[in-house]
């Protein structure tokens, strides 16, 4: 099928470009923070959907982070040089950025322009870039849930069943100690993205809320973090043990964890499952994945973890022409080939119910704990599940990270971490509301 039949298919004739050659193609700016092997997929899509029409032209800016990319994103707005899309990460406020005057909310450019494959857009892989409607505020292209990976031959030395990981924190220390003595690593665990995969997913994971009430979905005036539930302290406590017996070797909120577990210098990591990519990139490395560990003693099994990760946006202000070009490349990106391609190659969700079921073949066979993983995020009935929304939490989390460290490192006692970490979070949340109205005076 040529790619103006699908085009034709995916946006429809309303909004279909002329089959004749254009001249000058309508070119569409991206603006990204992809790195290494993600990088290197969304590339060779771009240059896919380049190559198979001629109407439309998408160029490619990579960024170093995040801070880079809206620092550059501030003065082009100023000098009227927009992007047509930009990568942002999720900072659990789609709204507030929706509403932001230079950005267009995906469900209006939907309507001028459907996209075929939107209908089959999973909510459960894409509610993370959801407003409280429901609605798409952008397009949730790099979406991810915390997951764990370990060494297949660490494991068999050990004396382990590589096919049996770990599903309990507790069951997990024995595994660590058996990997530190039995086949001598000196990094049995590491951490990567610590506020995502231990402090945010440990709480629907065991049961509980990440913020009160309702994990701030239901328009609460003020929601708060919910650290001072005892899971929290259970784990920071254990994971502080595992500290000072030399199991956990590494934390921290970036991905330096990644490296070291595909460098075979440790055996079993916590990061995203946007990690695969790298791991299945590796020479020479065996490995396996799993969900994240719970605790049998709170919980008889497992809630699903949240969706993070971070979506294309719309810049406003292009004209219909551009918004035009615009959808059809993210058209183009649902094709359920094309949202296979990226699941499967860099570890991202599937975006669509046709990803999922074109996965279900040989992939995950080469891939020990993959299909479980990925099966696990077809039906989420937990409402604990859903997401949460918390303000100013962009600011909140590198304090939770910091907090984090002093308690791992024997500098604050958990409990003390935990209680600063609260309370810091409740001070900046509350900035900028204006005061509570009064209650009415009972009538007599």
């Amino acid at each position: 099928m040529t790619f103006l039949n699908r085009v034709v298919v995916a946006l429809g004739a309303c909004c279909v470009f002329s089959s004749a050659v254009v001249a000058n193609p309508v070119e569409v700016e991206v603006w990204h923070t992809l790195r290494a092997a993600h990088k290197s997929e969304f590339e060779k899509l771009a240059k896919q959907f380049n190559s198979d029409q001629r109407e439309v032209t998408v160029v490619l800016k990579a960024f170093p982070d995040q801070a880079a990319l809206r620092s550059e994103e501030a003065r082009a707005l100023f000098a009227k040089k927009k992007p047509a899309l930009i990568q942002l990460e999720d900072n659990r406020s789609p709204e507030v950025i929706a509403q932001h005057k230079d950005i267009v909310p995906l469900h209006q450019l939907l309507k001028q322009f459907p996209i075929k494959d939107s209908k089959w857009f999973l909510n459960q892989t894409t509610g993370f870039m959801r407003d409280a409607k429901g609605q798409l505020t952008a397009f949730p292209f790099m979406a991810e849930i915390p997951v764990m990976f370990y060494n297949l031959d660490g494991y068999k030395k050990a004396g382990l069943n590589p096919s049996q990981p770990a599903k309990t924190w507790p069951a997990l220390q024995d595994h660590l100690l058996a990997l530190r003595d039995k086949a001598h690593y000196e990094c049995p665990f590491a951490i990567s993205h610590q506020v995502n995969t231990h402090l945010e997913n440990l709480a629907p994971i065991n049961g509980s809320l990440y913020v009160t009430p309702t994990n701030g979905l239901d328009n609460a005036r003020s929601p708060q973090l919910n650290l001072s539930d005892a899971v929290f302290m259970r784990h920071i406590s254990i994971m502080v043990s595992w500290k000072r017996s030399e199991l956990l070797m590494h934390n921290g909120n970036g991905n330096e964890a990644d490296k070291m577990f595909a460098d075979n210098r440790c055996a079993v990591i916590t990061t995203t499952s946007g990690a695969l990519a790298q791991m299945q990139n590796t020479r020479g490395l065996s490995f396996g994945v799993a969900p994240m560990p719970f605790y049998d003693q709170v919980v008889p099994k497992p809630g699903s973890p949240f969706v993070s990760g971070s979506a294309l946006w719309a810049v406003a202000g292009q004209s219909k022409e551009h918004n035009k070009a615009t959808m059809a490349f993210l058209a183009f990106l649902s094709e359920p080939a094309i949202a296979t391609a990226w699941h499967q190659r860099t570890g991202f969700l599937p975006l669509t119910d046709a990803a999922f079921r074109s996965s279900e073949g040989g992939f995950y066979d080469r891939i020990p704990g993959a299909k479980q993983v990925v099966d696990s995020m077809r039906e989420i009935n937990d409402k604990n599940s859903r997401g949460f929304r918390l303000r100013n939490y962009p600011r909140i989390e590198p304090i939770l990270s910091g907090e984090l460290d002093a308690a791992l490192s024997g500098k604050t006692p958990p409990v003390a971490a935990l209680t600063m970490a609260q309370d810091q979070s409740v001070r900046i949340s509350n900035e900028g509301l204006p005061p509570a109205k009064p209650a009415a005076p009972a009538r007599r």
